[in-house]
This record gives C-alpha cells, structure tokens and sequence, in this order.
C-alpha cells in the first residue's frame, strides 16, 4: 500500500486514531502531503475538526518570526464546498512582526479577478474555537511586492464569500491544519484544510 492510500485510510477510519493519522501524514513526501491533502472529502474533514478539539497552533508555528517581515509561506489548501475545492492560502508576517497577513490564491485563472484576492489578518485567538483566527474583516496594511492589489472584502463577489467571516484552525500535525469558517460569529458547516509548504531559507 503507497504512502498516500495508507494515510487517507488512517484519516477516513470509522474510528480516527488521530495520532496514527497524524504521523502517517508527517511520514509522506512534500508532494504526497498535498496530494492527501486534496484527496480528503468534506465529511473527512468535518470530523478531524471535531477530533482535533484542544490540538492548538500559533502564527509563530505557523510562518516563524525569524523568516522576517513579507516573507510568504504558501499553504495548500481544500475545501468542503461542492465546487472549486483547492486553493492557496498565503501568509507573510506583517512589517512589525506581530501579526500574519494574508490572502486567498486561485488557481482557477478566470474566476480570481471576480472572488479575489480574500485578503486577511490572522492571529493567535486562545478563547475561539480553534486558536489561530483568520479574520477577514481585518485587512493588511501592506503586502509583498508579488501579491495583487490589496482590497478590502466588499470588493466584487468577495462580499459574499468573505465579508464579515472569520475561520478558525486547529492543528492535525505538523505540516496540516484543520479549519473551520463563522460568518457574523455563527459557525458555518465549511471546513478547509490546509498544507504548509516548508519555505526556503536564507542561503538555500
């Protein structure tokens, strides 16, 4: 069995082990870590969010403060909805270091300019029901030289995908997390997950 159908057995278990899941997940390549990611369904990922209740993560674990400010760290992510389910989610540190920007990345060349760019800040939230929020009525106040014009979430569609939502994450393991959307403080029933891409370093 290939590392990739061992792991989506582990996650997709009538009984989740999340410490087996989890570090089959940890065991497979980089590449193999994206294609599981994108390979789990939206009832799979509804119920790793209820198992990883108290598995908390933080902006530092997330993009360490010592890559610097405005350096991007791409996660990988896949959604529950029917429709447009992989996407990116990109985070830099802001310029004072104390907080994450971001935005959402569309690989579906078309529809970017009419959803887009999602842009958001994302910070530690202890008291929420995950520990790191993305916030998107919070907007960055600058961004990397790469990354498209910044607009704040009323902008074309984005207003009804964005305005007004925050998601939640908790930790699955290392490199994945599990997220959870609220709009106007209500949970709704959307997960995402999201697959961090190990940035290079200075001199590598």
């Amino acid at each position: 069995m290939s590392q990739i159908s061992a792991t989506l057995d582990a996650m997709s278990a009538p009984t989740l082990d999340h410490d087996r899941a989890a570090d089959r997940f940890e065991e497979a390549s980089p590449e193999d870590r994206v294609a599981i990611t994108e390979s789990l369904d939206a009832k799979t990922q509804a119920r790793l969010w209820d198992a990883c209740e108290g598995r908390t993560v933080t902006i530092e674990e997330m993009v360490p403060r010592d890559l610097g400010p405005l350096r991007p760290v791409i996660f990988h992510g896949k959604n529950s909805l029917p429709m447009f389910t992989r996407f990116q989610k990109r985070f830099c540190r802001s310029e004072d270091g104390q907080v994450l920007w971001g935005y959402n990345y569309q690989p579906v060349g078309w529809l970017a300019p009419l959803t887009g760019p999602g842009y958001f800040v994302a910070y530690d939230a202890p008291e929420g029901p995950g520990s790191v929020a993305v916030d998107y009525t919070r907007i960055p106040t600058g961004k990397p030289a790469d990354w498209p014009e910044i607009h704040d979430n009323t902008y074309r569609l984005s207003r009804f995908i964005y305005n007004g939502m925050i998601d939640y994450l908790r930790r699955v393991s290392e490199h994945l997390l599990i997220g959870r959307a609220t709009k106007d403080g209500k949970n709704m029933p959307n997960y995402f997950l999201l697959c961090r891409e190990d940035p290079p370093r200075e001199g590598t």
